[in-house]
């Protein structure tokens, strides 16, 4: 069975350089996971690591689409599998890494999307829908055809809303019904599911962080170049964390500090949505930073089960 190791945790825990010094350890081939990192033209909100920063190792799945396109899980499985299919021939171990649960779960369990049937005008209408209504209205919607997948989904998360929305119309189930049975199925592949998890007020300081560094590389700037190119701000790539608020500010709808504001807040908010779903996850490793406080700490517990791991056969 192909192998393939798994990194993630919640955001600003410290998945990235873990994973390069992983990737050069075991030999691997990193695959991000992440829903945002596929847009060209935005890194600073979505801190992308930069071809400079990558050490040499290669990377899939960054810098793949134009944001005016969808992405979503079908395509993201269809690609991480192409990808992991590559790594796996030229003897290199694929590294999935990222906080994007649910694109993790696709991949890892070879989720059927097959049982539903459409040509993606459902999704686009309703993704119109999104920029003329609001999100709010979809999201009411939601509750009350799948209440347990409206629980679970922030309604600003515009993209999870109408996946679930599109589910209900093309299957007549509810999604987060689907998702249960998903959690069931045995791994697709031979793999080693690591989280990293710390403190959540540690974490919440982290992030508090990350969004002061990102407004102080440019991430106002980025936006504003984003939004004179011919985005209108209602796109799904525009929804991301970061994008949605500078848009709003940038239009004159909320000051500039209380763009700041709701990003962090909402940031805290996703790390913890995130946190809840991995634990609902099975066989999973969790590798604690208040136990492996410095990278090289966390590096040679994850390498203490993958190295005998790898050389099993």
């Amino acid at each position: 069975m192909q192998k393939l190791l798994i990194l993630t945790g919640p955001t600003a825990v410290g998945k990235t350089k873990l994973s390069l010094a992983l990737a050069h350890q075991l030999n691997g081939e990193i695959i991000s996971a992440d829903s945002m990192q596929v847009y060209r033209g935005m890194d600073i909100g979505t801190d992308k690591i930069l071809p400079a920063e990558r050490d040499g190792i290669p990377h899939h799945l960054i810098d793949i689409m134009d944001p005016r396109e969808d992405f979503n899980v079908f395509r993201f499985q269809e690609l991480a599998l192409k990808a992991i299919d590559e790594i796996s021939a030229r003897g290199h171990l694929p590294i999935l890494v990222g906080g994007t649960g649910f694109y993790i779960q696709s991949v890892l369990y070879r989720v059927d999307f097959t049982k539903e049937s459409d040509d993606g005008s459902l999704r686009r209408k309703l993704e119109e829908r999104a920029g003329t209504e609001g999100a709010e209205v979809l999201h009411r919607e939601l509750a009350e055809r799948d209440p347990d997948a409206a629980a679970a989904i922030h309604p600003n998360n515009v993209k999870r809303v109408i996946r679930a929305l599109e589910y209900h119309a093309l299957t007549g189930g509810r999604i987060s019904e689907h998702n249960e049975e998903e959690r069931r199925r045995e791994p697709a592949f031979d793999a080693r599911y690591f989280v990293l998890t710390d403190d959540r007020s540690r974490l919440y300081e982290r992030i508090d962080r990350r969004v002061d560094q990102m407004m102080a590389e440019g991430l106002e700037e980025e936006v504003r170049t984003l939004l004179s190119s011919g985005l209108t701000g209602s796109e799904v790539s525009m929804q991301g964390l970061g994008y949605r608020q500078m848009a709003l500010y940038l239009k004159g709808e909320i000051t500039r500090e209380e763009a700041v504001y709701r990003i962090k807040l909402e940031t805290r908010h996703f790390a913890k949505r995130q946190i809840t779903w991995f634990k609902r996850e099975r066989e999973v490793c969790y590798i604690d930073r208040q136990q492996y406080p410095s990278d090289a700490d966390a590096l040679r517990a994850i390498l203490d089960i993958a190295e005998p791991w790898l050389e099993q056969e």
